[in-house]
């Protein structure tokens, strides 16, 4: 992450946020290494709360059990869903 820069963040995660770094992966980062500028987010997001009550928000095509896994294992479905969700998302926030 470079300082100064602006991220978008993709989903939550354990309350972690899901952000594309520099070289353009979806890592999970802490939220305390980052200044929130805008604190919308998309209204299809699906918020769930886990058992010690961490937040888990992503939208819907990207909230499936195993879905980043299977991106990191570069399956090509989950590569294209992925994309094709960021580029929507980042259009609407533009």
């Amino acid at each position: 992450m470079s300082e100064g820069r602006q991220y978008f963040v993709l989903g939550i995660e354990a309350d972690a946020y899901r952000i594309l770094n520099d070289s353009g992966n979806p890592y999970l980062y802490e939220p305390a290494l980052f200044d929130v500028i805008d604190n919308r987010e998309a209204n299809d997001w699906i918020t769930e709360f886990g058992e010690e009550g961490e937040r888990y928000a992503y939208p819907p095509l990207l909230n499936v059990s195993g879905f980043f896994e299977d991106y990191f294992d570069r399956k090509p479905e989950q590569i294209s869903i992925f994309w094709s969700v960021v580029n929507q998302h980042l259009a609407r926030a533009a």
